[in-house]
């Protein structure tokens, strides 16, 4: 995106020598007025593109907005538990199953290593 210096008042282009009072001087004042016509029509253009763009943009992310609102409203509803079918019991019991274990006596010996540094 290009950036834009910051607008300010146009000042209309000034001769620092006056022309004298002729029909030249008057086509090229015209021909003055009208560039700065077209460069002021062609900047109008740009800023109506721009604010449609942004309008567009804005537009877009208050749908987003509106989505998302709607989604963390159904996420923050409690959830519904699902019938369970009769007979099928899935609740904790309190068996508890320890796994087999042979039993081996520990070694009577260790050997121990130190390592210093």
């Amino acid at each position: 995106m290009t950036s834009k210096r910051a607008p300010r008042r146009i000042f209309p282009k000034v001769s620092t020598m006056p022309r004298p009072q002729t029909a030249a001087a008057q086509y090229l004042d015209m021909y003055k007025l009208t560039v700065e016509k077209t460069r002021l029509q062609q900047e109008l253009e740009y800023i109506d593109e721009r604010r449609q763009q942004l309008c567009d943009r804005l537009t877009e992310i208050n749908q987003a907005i509106d989505e998302l609102d709607a989604k963390s409203t159904v996420l923050r509803q409690p959830a519904q538990p699902a019938a369970r079918p009769q007979g099928m019991n899935f609740a904790p019991t309190a068996n508890v199953y320890l796994p087999e274990r042979t039993t081996q006596a520990a070694p009577d010996t260790y050997n121990t290593l130190m390592l210093d540094y």
